[in-house]
């Protein structure tokens, strides 16, 4: 299979409107579709335009990282980021398989562009605010920054865009406390996007977002933290690692809307509580890491190695991202 973009997701489901969806558009558009199953995924799962991963199939192909992944784990969409780059895509473009996308999702662009850029005084922005006058913010977003005011700056500049997070309408990406104490839908308006400066933060999840090849290292997902936290902290430490480039994550209106599988909200919260606790003590963490602005792959093993030490992760994470590190290495060649 030859595609400059691939679309990437996991699932547990047999397809679904949203799957096919999916599929549909990148047949229409020539993408490469992979699906990453795990041992819940139907057997006989097919669909057309779709390439589906079977446990058995991700062993074939990654034999040594896919024996030490976890299985019934969300973090097995790492044998279909792996797949995408072997087959030599140039964008990795993600979601899940309870969103559906409009037609922009389609039109997604990483080319260089001048874009506006925010500076939070607090060091942390809350992107949800640029798109929406609700009271809304980010799952992951740091609990005691979300009424804590702060001197926002913005200027126009050159962005090579090597990350974008779109946004998701209806039921859009935030935490147990907010779907237990506020009401949705919610549908945030057409802006121009934005991009964060080095040295703001705001955590981005794996529901609508894009990688370029140079930063194919940070598609990284972590394992040996909770479920509701994986994507959240990949996303920190995408962005520390974004900003030895002098780079930071473009956030852009929503291309998709969610019909959102059903969850246990009380279950979600217990989940979430790492996050609570933790999310701004990471990013302290890893603002203190000492970096190489040329190299991803080493800047991706400093970070995780940052965390194990401070007991944010397990331990048995190390031998997981260093795993990924070689494969991604190899194949990027």
């Amino acid at each position: 299979m030859t595609a400059r973009r691939a679309l990437v997701l996991t699932t547990i489901n047999p397809p679904n409107e949203a799957l096919r969806a999916l599929a549909a558009g990148c047949i229409e558009h020539g993408i490469y579709f992979v699906v990453a199953g795990d041992t819940k995924s139907p057997p006989d799962f097919s669909l057309d335009g779709a390439e589906f991963l079977s446990i058995d199939r991700q062993l074939e192909l990654f034999p040594l990282f896919a024996r030490t992944l976890p299985v019934r784990h969300y973090t097995r969409k790492n044998i279909a980021y792996l797949l995408a780059i072997k087959n030599g895509c140039d964008l990795i473009q993600e979601t899940d398989d309870d969103n559906l996308p409009y037609d922009a999702f389609w039109s997604c662009d990483l080319s260089a562009s001048t874009i506006t850029t925010v500076t939070s005084s607090s060091g942390w922005y809350n992107v949800y605010s640029h798109f929406t006058d609700e009271h809304i913010w980010p799952r992951g977003f740091g609990l005691s920054k979300i009424n804590l005011p702060g001197t926002i700056e913005k200027e126009r500049q050159n962005a090579k865009g090597y990350i974008l997070q779109g946004l998701a309408n209806e039921n859009p990406d935030v935490d147990a406390i907010y779907r237990l104490t506020s009401r949705l839908p919610v549908k945030f308006r057409e802006e121009e996007p934005v991009m964060l400066k080095p040295g703001t933060w705001c955590p981005f999840n794996s529901q609508n977002t894009v990688f370029a090849k140079s930063v194919f290292p940070l598609l990284y997902l972590p394992s040996y933290c909770s479920f509701r936290m994986t994507d959240i902290w990949r996303s920190f430490v995408a962005q520390r690692c974004l900003w030895e480039l002098g780079e930071g994550v473009i956030f852009h209106s929503a291309t998709v809307y969610q019909k959102r599988n059903e969850h246990n909200l009380i279950q979600d919260f217990s989940e979430e509580v790492p996050g609570y606790l933790n999310n701004e003590l990471i990013v302290a963490h890893l603002e203190s890491c000492n970096l190489d602005n040329e190299d991803m792959v080493r800047n991706l093993i400093v970070c995780y190695e940052k965390l194990v030490k401070e007991n944010i992760v397990g331990k048995e994470e190390l031998g997981l991202v260093n795993g990924w590190a070689e494969e991604v290495e190899r194949l990027m060649q």
